[in-house]
């Protein structure tokens, strides 16, 4: 969703620059949708991974693209993991399932290092998915991983078990530095953790020493090295340049300037083909969009008794879409219908606003 919002965000930029300010205005105000339901989610209340730190960031709401209206909460949803032994379950509740993605959301500028949603979710992160080892923190990627070097040292066929990655000891350091802190330390750590040809490897041992496999705690496991197109590489690269510039090489000032001052646009709901939302606010902006070179809809919000045809705006994406105001006094269920092109009818309504 980071990456999202910022491409978005940057698309409406180059856009407007171009003379395509309807274009530029629907990328932005979509990139406000995915913005403003970040914390409905993304986010539980209800995690006990950490005791006292029930709110913070999950790693995945698992919804499939097939469900038109998929459950959105990620208290009340399971998450299927791959490559976990065969004594494990298969179903884990998302909300107790977490990584440190989020971090993203710093490095790009769209929430601020020192958001309260961020610092309890790295309490939960750190506890959970920390690792100390004899030349500096590491992280896992998140927990109940299976991808990675087996207990007894074996390797992954299938199963094993997810250990800590250099590559996140880099975004962490990332992040750390955008909220002032000192990361020379992480540095070292990312430079421990090369093998003596200077590659850093996919993962490393975050067990107690285990000689007879040649694990030590710090040292690379038998994964990649170096990581599939030199990933850790690039961040240690990107991270030098960042402590040189004192700036986070990914942040992006437009996303910032528009996200962190919390001015973006809170108050649109969107109903699409691939998620037909059943629900919206009163006060808030229903937003219906579908694919296609445009559409009128027909639609009402008193049971049919009244109607109104509004044209839907096209823009140059492929993409039409209508607004349509919720009162703050709206009572009965918002109905609509469209009008294809080929002049073909098709009907949907949205039950009693909550």
């Amino acid at each position: 969703m980071a990456a999202c919002i910022a491409a978005l965000t940057c698309a409406g930029c180059f856009l407007r620059s171009r003379g395509e300010s309807n274009t530029a205005h629907f990328l932005e105000e979509y990139a406000d949708f995915l913005v403003s339901h970040l914390r409905a989610w993304t986010v539980t209340d209800e995690g006990e991974l950490l005791p006292g730190t029930p709110h913070h960031f999950v790693r995945i709401l698992p919804v499939s693209m097939d469900d038109v209206a998929p459950n959105e909460d990620p208290n009340r949803v399971s998450l299927s993991i791959p490559n976990r032994p065969p004594d494990a379950p298969l179903k884990i509740p998302a909300k107790s399932v977490v990584d440190a993605g989020f971090l993203e959301l710093v490095r790009y500028g769209v929430l601020k290092p020192e958001d309260p949603l961020i610092l309890d979710s790295l309490r939960v992160v750190d506890s959970v998915l920390k690792v100390d080892t004899p030349v500096g923190p590491c992280w896992r990627r998140y927990n109940h991983d299976g991808f990675g070097q087996r207990d007894d040292g074996g390797p992954y066929v299938g199963w094993g078990k997810g250990r800590a990655w250099p590559l996140l000891t880099g975004e962490r350091a990332h992040y750390e530095l955008a909220a002032g802190s000192d990361v020379a330390h992480l540095i070292r750590a990312m430079e421990g953790f090369a093998c003596t040809a200077g590659l850093l490897p996919e993962q490393i041992w975050d067990a107690p020493d285990y000689p007879e496999k040649h694990m030590f705690l710090g040292g690379p496991t038998t994964a990649a090295m170096p990581l599939t197109l030199m990933w850790a590489h690039a961040e240690y690269i990107k991270l030098l340049r960042s402590v040189r510039d004192n700036r986070v090489f990914d942040f992006i000032p437009e996303v910032a300037d528009r996200y962190r001052g919390g001015s973006f646009r809170r108050d649109l709901e969107i109903w699409k083909p691939n998620r037909q939302v059943n629900q919206v606010s009163r006060g808030m902006v229903l937003h219906i969009q579908a694919p296609g070179g445009g559409f009128i809809l027909r639609w009402s919000q008193d049971e049919w008794r009244t109607t109104t045809d509004s044209t839907a705006l096209a823009t140059d994406l492929g993409i039409s879409f209508v607004d349509i105001p919720i009162s703050p006094s709206q009572a009965a269920p918002i109905e609509f219908t469209f009008l294809w092109q080929d002049e073909r009818w098709e009907g949907h309504k949205l039950p009693r606003e909550r």
